[in-house]
């Protein structure tokens, strides 16, 4: 009796664990299906950016305390600017994510008037804080960097050029591709290096090239293009002494530990010392007053000091899976402007999130460029969350996701741009009743039984 109930016992165990595998299974077959569904680039992109802005608010409370309580008495002073700057790009973003195409496409020309005004001002009335590459504006009383909404104005604006152009045939040779796109980012790039900020004009210079890509420019033209990049970063670094320094300090940090390569050595040192796990949120040494800027430029290597080896790769792997969407919004749009408008706001992103890790693990120069939607600075935020919303409107307009929410109805936030005229919420009505005409000019059963009657 006893053997057969534990050959039964064990039987069953053994079909418990194939049942197990049996759906395990089943749920990796199922994969590509839920991927492919037509509101999976939305939800991609909302998921990876809500968790990465809120990991941000998290961390920027963290790394700040120590200087905010030093600097105003508070330690919590820089994260309830912080907290007030998500606020404001919340709903920034949410409108953004309901606007229609034809809308995104007019904006991109004020903005790229005002930003261009901005960095104007700027020169004669900016603030530039020590020796590196940040200049301020400050606007009643708050303070604000104008060239991160000009990436922003120049991605929608170039976008809504090459697609103009594309659609009445007009990229015919080199020119055409180029013209006015080179001039308007020559312009953001001058203005911007001369408040000596080289990172911000190479994201600039990103978004030019991605735009090229896209649009199918010869690979010449973008080979051309990046020769010229990379000899405008050579001429910037040899003409600015402390450029030369960090270059130095990128390639030997240890000859000079505290000069130059103070602040990559210490970076590496909080990295290094968080493990796998990390030593908690809060627990941090280097934001003692140790690491520069541990709140900014540098609050990778706080995420790996105090969350490990686990929270860089998850910040990694998120922007990852924002990049993925992105560029799976633009594979997928019809509309010539949605591609170009996707890759670019992608590449910005991303391309940004790549550099701003690639220097504190010590793979690049120090650039002083914000890690998007992680560091602190409203500055950055903003515009970013406004970037986020254009896209979330992007994977809205694919086709088979129009379909999907043209079932649903209507949500409010499209009902309220609809009484303002932003926003085609009546077209799904119109089609709709048209669709009933339509069906309704058709003759059902019962009046077909009945013109037989007569």
């Amino acid at each position: 009796m006893a053997v057969s109930t534990s050959a039964s016992s064990a039987g069953g165990a053994e079909e418990r664990g194939n049942g197990t595998i049996g759906r395990v299974l089943a749920r990796v077959r199922e994969f590509p299906q839920v991927v492919n569904r037509p509101l999976t680039s939305y939800y991609l992109l909302f998921g990876s950016s809500a968790l990465l802005i809120m990991l941000g608010l998290v961390m920027v409370w963290s790394s700040s305390m120590v200087d905010s309580y030093t600097e105003t008495g508070s330690a919590l002073s820089l994260f309830r600017k912080q907290v007030v700057a998500a606020a404001i790009g919340l709903p920034l973003l949410v409108v953004a994510s309901q606007l229609p195409v034809k809308v995104l496409r007019v904006i991109g020309y004020p903005a790229m008037i005002i930003s261009v005004a901005l960095l104007i001002i700027t020169m004669f009335k900016g603030e530039e804080y020590g020796a590196g590459a940040m200049r301020w504006l400050e606007i009643g009383g708050v303070t604000i960097q104008a060239s991160e909404p000009a990436k922003l104005a120049f991605a929608l604006w170039g976008a809504n050029i090459l697609a103009r152009k594309e659609e009445l045939k007009q990229l015919v040779d080199w020119r055409q591709l180029l013209m006015p796109l080179l001039p308007g980012c020559g312009v953001l790039v001058l203005l911007v290096l001369i408040g000596t900020d080289l990172g911000t004009s190479f994201v600039l210079l990103t978004i030019f090239l991605s735009l090229l890509w896209v649009v199918g420019a010869p690979t010449r033209l973008i080979c051309g293009m990046i020769g010229l990049v990379a000899a405008l970063g050579a001429i910037m670094i040899a003409v600015e002494p402390f450029r030369k320094g960090r270059l130095t300090s990128f390639l030997n940090p240890e000859d000079d530990p505290t000069g130059t390569g103070f602040q990559l050595l210490h970076g590496l040192y909080a990295l290094g010392s968080g493990g796998v796990f990390g030593r908690g949120i809060g627990g941090s040494l280097e934001k003692w007053g140790v690491l520069p800027h541990p709140e900014s430029d540098f609050i990778f290597a706080i995420i790996g000091e105090e969350l490990g080896l686990i929270g860089t790769l998850i910040v990694v792997g998120l922007f990852g899976v924002l990049g993925y969407a992105g560029l799976r919004v633009a594979s997928r749009a019809r509309d010539p402007f949605a591609r170009l408008a996707a890759t670019s706001l992608t590449g910005w992103i991303v391309v940004q999130a790549m550099v701003n890790i690639g220097t504190v693990l010590g793979l690049m120069p120090i650039t002083g460029i914000p890690l998007p939607l992680v560091s602190a600075g409203g500055s950055s935020l903003i515009p970013t969350m406004l970037a986020l919303g254009v896209l979330l409107a992007l994977a809205k307009n694919e086709p088979a996701a129009r379909r999907a929410l043209a079932a649903r109805g209507p949500s409010r936030a499209q009902r309220v741009l609809s009484w303002l005229g932003l926003d085609n919420a009546g077209t799904g009505r119109k089609t709709g009743s048209a669709a009933q005409a339509k069906n309704g000019s058709r003759p059902t059963q019962v009046q077909a039984r009945r013109n037989r009657r007569r």
